[in-house]
């Protein structure tokens, strides 16, 4: 719909789309929405360059779908690149924004009026969690950028006047030489900047969480999901328990100021028993924030393709839209259930922590109060222990619009594509995506040999 308004406007200007879901499913795009000229797979930093040269013979430009004589070309994809340092460093100043602030128990990067950006310094991870299209996108690999080239840019991002950045990084605790190396320089530096980044439970760096909290770490997100065991393994984490224990004590041990747990609920095969121990374990966890999501699956997803065979959605009709597991896995509790669940389950851990955690706390609260509206602070820490109201919010209501089905359908609906060019880019789009799979199975080792 907006490729189309804009297209509406200007009917010379280029659009080409990009990101995670066009790169997965870049023909079906094209297809679905011809105002769009280009589609960009994978990283886009060269390409664009390729394609802004290549304007009038785009088949030389790698990674690229478009369309010539009524028939989608996909020119072959772009090989991964791995020197990510070739690049200068974003330019922040053309747009007038000083800071985003976060929302503290969704993604509490930084709770500081300081001005933000956000980073990155490295791309991908290797492992198979079914929930995430991160693997597929990157081919199962992790690139890096250098030490070096990283304090570079946080030292850069100072003299600008920033005082707070988050790493965007899908797993940055990967390899521990690479953390020392960035921790030394921005002390040999002196640089003052304070950082967030996100990690995984079971990395073997967790022996530098010192240092990292002297070189300004402020805060630390761990994607823990469950308390059950049994739903780590459904969801094929590769983490224990007791790896998640041990990482969340060390980091506030270490110092570590915020450290989050990302959580989620309606998993496949969850009961309610599994809910209320992913709760009891929450509260056992010095954690400083947490955020209790309904489980979604996409597009790209290993968990995706089991929905395909167990025939709960159709790649057909299905492609472009997102759904909660809950909405069509039998396997995952009713949402009226999950909310009840996890409503109980906020009071139980709002309760718990303040009794038996009342420092960590009002350290919390003092953050809050500092940083944000005491309206906001009371609405925040009030509404698990509400009743349910009557109707949604103006902002729920706008989220379920955009997450319905039916609107996607209804958008879909402003492009007719025939059924035998559909099922031909379905079939190209399904053995593309069997590919990569295969190639990131074939070099999950890589990244683990490297962080040893």
């Amino acid at each position: 719909m907006l490729a189309r308004k804009i297209r509406a406007s200007n009917q010379k200007v280029k659009l080409a789309f990009g990101g995670v879901f066009a790169s997965l499913n870049a023909p079906l795009v094209k297809l679905q929405c011809p105002e769009v000229d280009f589609v960009c797979r994978g990283d886009g930093e060269q390409l664009l360059l390729d394609l802004l040269a290549n304007f009038e013979n785009p088949q030389e430009v790698a990674g690229l779908t478009w369309m010539k004589d009524g028939q989608v070309v996909h020119n072959p994809n772009r090989p991964m690149e791995r020197q990510l340092d070739q690049w200068p460093f974003p330019d922040r100043e053309s747009l007038k924004l000083d800071f985003v602030e976060s929302m503290p128990l969704d993604v509490p990067v930084i709770l500081s009026m300081e001005r933000f950006t956000t980073m990155q310094t490295s791309r991908g991870c290797p492992w198979p969690c079914i929930f995430c299209d991160i693997p597929i996108f990157n081919e199962g690999k992790w690139r890096a950028r250098s030490p070096q080239h990283v304090v570079a840019e946080l030292k850069h991002l100072e003299e600008l006047g920033y005082g707070s950045v988050a790493f965007v990084d899908d797993h940055f605790l990967l390899q521990p030489k690479r953390i020392e190396a960035i921790c030394s320089g921005i002390m040999e530096e002196k640089l003052s900047i304070q950082w967030g980044m996100e990690g995984r439970v079971d990395s073997v760096a967790q022996h530098l969480f010192p240092a990292m909290a002297k070189a300004h770490c402020r805060a630390m997100m761990f994607g823990i999901e469950s308390g059950s065991q049994k739903i780590l393994d459904r969801l094929k984490k590769e983490q224990t328990l007791a790896q998640v224990t041990t990482a969340v004590k060390n980091a506030k041990k270490a110092g570590i100021e915020i450290v989050h747990g990302f959580f989620t609920v309606g998993n496949p095969d969850e009961t309610i028993e599994d809910m209320r121990a992913t709760f009891d374990f929450a509260s056992a966890l010095p954690l400083d924030t947490f955020g209790f999501n309904r489980l979604c699956v996409y597009r790209g997803t290993p968990l995706w393709q089991e929905y395909v065979k167990r025939g709960l959605v159709r790649e057909s009709t299905d492609w472009y839209k997102y759904f909660k597991c809950s909405e069509i896995d039998p396997t995952c509790l009713p949402g009226e259930t999950i909310n009840r669940v996890r409503q109980e389950g906020l009071k139980k851990l709002f309760l718990y922590k303040l009794i038996h955690y009342p420092a960590q706390t009002f350290q919390l609260l003092r953050r809050f109060f500092r940083f944000m509206p005491v309206r906001d602070v009371l609405y925040l820490l009030t509404k698990p222990f509400m009743g349910q109201n009557k109707g949604a919010t103006k902002a729920e209501a706008l989220s379920r619009a955009v997450e319905h089905a039916d609107m996607k359908d209804a958008a879909a609906q402003l492009t007719q594509v025939a059924d035998d060019m559909l099922h031909n880019v379905l079939e190209s789009s399904r053995l593309e995506r069997l590919r990569i799979q295969q190639a990131a199975e074939g070099s999950r080792e890589l990244p683990m040999i490297q962080a040893r």
